[in-house]
C-alpha cells in the first residue's frame, strides 16, 4: 500500500472508536436526580425538569404514566445536556390523558422551556374557503375560524394552503384554471387537459357543477368544524379517583376545575382561534367519548 494511503487508513482507524464512544463519554446517569424519582406517580399528568431557575423550567412533558416517562428520559444519552442542567423534577397530576395534553400545550406556550420546541401564535395561520366554486385563502387574524363555515384545513401559511389545493387537483384531475391556480381562456381546453391531467371541465367535457362537487368531496376530510354550541361547555374527565371538568369555548381550553360550581370563574370569550386547542379537543368533543355539559346557565349569571 502506498505510504500516503497508509497514513489515511491509519488515521481513519484511529478516529473511528472516538465516534463510537463519543455519546457514551458525554452521558452519565444523572444520580443527582435520583431523590426526586421515588415520589413520581404512575398516573397521567405533566412533569417538569427544573434547573437553577425557580420560575423557568428546562423542559415540560406529559404522559399517561409520569414515572415511566421520566425514567425513560434518564436513560437517554441524547438528552444528556438537559439532564446535566436539571436540579429537580416536579409534576402536576391530571385526571387523564386529555388533561395532560391540554395543560402541556398551554404551559409550553406560556413558559417557553429551553429544551422544548417553541410554540408561538402563528400570525400567518390560514385556511381554504370555497367562494363561488373557487378556493380563497383566509386568515385566522381576520376571520373567526371557530364560527366561520366552509373552511378547509389549517395551514402555517398561504403557500402551504395553495400547495394542498394543487395536490388535490393533481390527484382528482381538477382544472387549475377553474380553481384559480393559473390563467386560462374561457371555453378553451387548458394545457393539462391535453395531457389528460384535467377531466375537461374547462372545455365542456365535464360540467362545472360536477367539477365543483368533486373538489368539495376531496376537501371534505380536512373540513374545519365550527364550534357547535352557543356558549361554553364542560367536558368531564375521570380517572384514578380524580375528576376534572375541562371548560372549553370556541375550541379554546379555558382551564379545568374539580367542581362545576367553580366553572364560572373561568368563563370568558376567547380572543382568537386556538389551533392547538382545536386539534386536541375536536375529536374528544364530537365523538361522544366524554360527557359534555352545557354551561349556558352559568354564563348568564
Amino acid at each position: 500500500m502506498p505510504e500516503q494511503y497508509m497514513e489515511q487508513y491509519v488515521s481513519r482507524r484511529q478516529s473511528a472508536p472516538r465516534l463510537e464512544f463519543e455519546a457514551a463519554a458525554i452521558y452519565e446517569y444523572p444520580e443527582h436526580l435520583r431523590p426526586w424519582l421515588e415520589a413520581l406517580p404512575k398516573q397521567p399528568g405533566v412533569y417538569f425538569f427544573h434547573g437553577e431557575s425557580d420560575t423557568m423550567p428546562l423542559y415540560i412533558g406529559k404522559s399517561v404514566n409520569i414515572r415511566s416517562r421520566v425514567l425513560s428520559h434518564l436513560r437517554t444519552p441524547d438528552e444528556a445536556a438537559m439532564l446535566r442542567q436539571s436540579r429537580r423534577i416536579t409534576w402536576i397530576q391530571t385526571a387523564g390523558e386529555l388533561g395532560a395534553l391540554l395543560l402541556e400545550a398551554r404551559l409550553i406556550k406560556e413558559q417557553q422551556p429551553l429544551f422544548n420546541k417553541r410554540l408561538r401564535r402563528n400570525r400567518q395561520l390560514c385556511s381554504i374557503q370555497v367562494q363561488a366554486g373557487k378556493p380563497q385563502v383566509v386568515y385566522a387574524r381576520e376571520v373567526d375560524f371557530s364560527q366561520e363555515p366552509n373552511l378547509y384545513g389549517l395551514f402555517a401559511n398561504k403557500r402551504a394552503a395553495l400547495q394542498t389545493v394543487q395536490t388535490l387537483a393533481d390527484e382528482l384531475q381538477l382544472c387549475y384554471g377553474l380553481l384559480g391556480l393559473e390563467a386560462t381562456t374561457r371555453g378553451r381546453a387548458c394545457f393539462r387537459s391535453a395531457l389528460k391531467r384535467c377531466a375537461g371541465a374547462c372545455c365542456g367535457k365535464e360540467s362545472v357543477e360536477a367539477h365543483h362537487a368533486r373538489f368539495l368531496d376531496g376537501l371534505a376530510s380536512i373540513r374545519v368544524n365550527c364550534w357547535p354550541w352557543e356558549g361554553a361547555v364542560a367536558l368531564k374527565e375521570t380517572g384514578d379517583g380524580m375528576t376534572h371538568y375541562h371548560i372549553i369555548h370556541n375550541w379554546l381550553w379555558l382551564g379545568a376545575v374539580d367542581s362545576l360550581n367553580d366553572a364560572v370563574s373561568l368563563l370568558r370569550t376567547p380572543a382568537g382561534f386556538d389551533q392547538d386547542g382545536y386539534k386536541i379537543l375536536c375529536k374528544p368533543l364530537l365523538t361522544g367519548q366524554y360527557e359534555v355539559i352545557l354551561l349556558n346557565d352559568l354564563e348568564a349569571r
